[in-house]
């Protein structure tokens, strides 16, 4: 269940907020006056998240520091662009 609190929570009960993220192991959203302004998540969620792609770019620092080959921003980008629309098409 996605747990929504306002940001106020965050000063008033951030003893039972965190209880939340770290027992639910769930993201907790804040909102100010009706908007989403940011989510919390415990470091395990967060490291979920993020370590694959530490481990990628960790392998892509190797592979490049093995080769003199390098690409513009705007041809990876392109690459980029043009598997996202091939990923729509199916």
């Amino acid at each position: 269940m996605i747990n929504i609190r306002p940001i106020s929570d965050l000063r008033n009960k951030f003893s039972e907020i965190e209880e939340t993220v770290v027992n639910s192991n769930a993201p907790v959203f804040l909102t100010k006056n009706g908007y989403g302004t940011m989510v919390i998540m415990s470091v395990e969620q967060y490291s979920a998240l993020t370590d694959g792609i530490e481990h990628k770019l960790d392998e892509a620092d190797e592979v490049a520091k093995k080769s003199d080959v390098r690409y513009s921003a705007s041809k990876v980008f392109g690459k980029v662009r043009s598997r996202i629309n091939e990923h729509e098409k199916v």
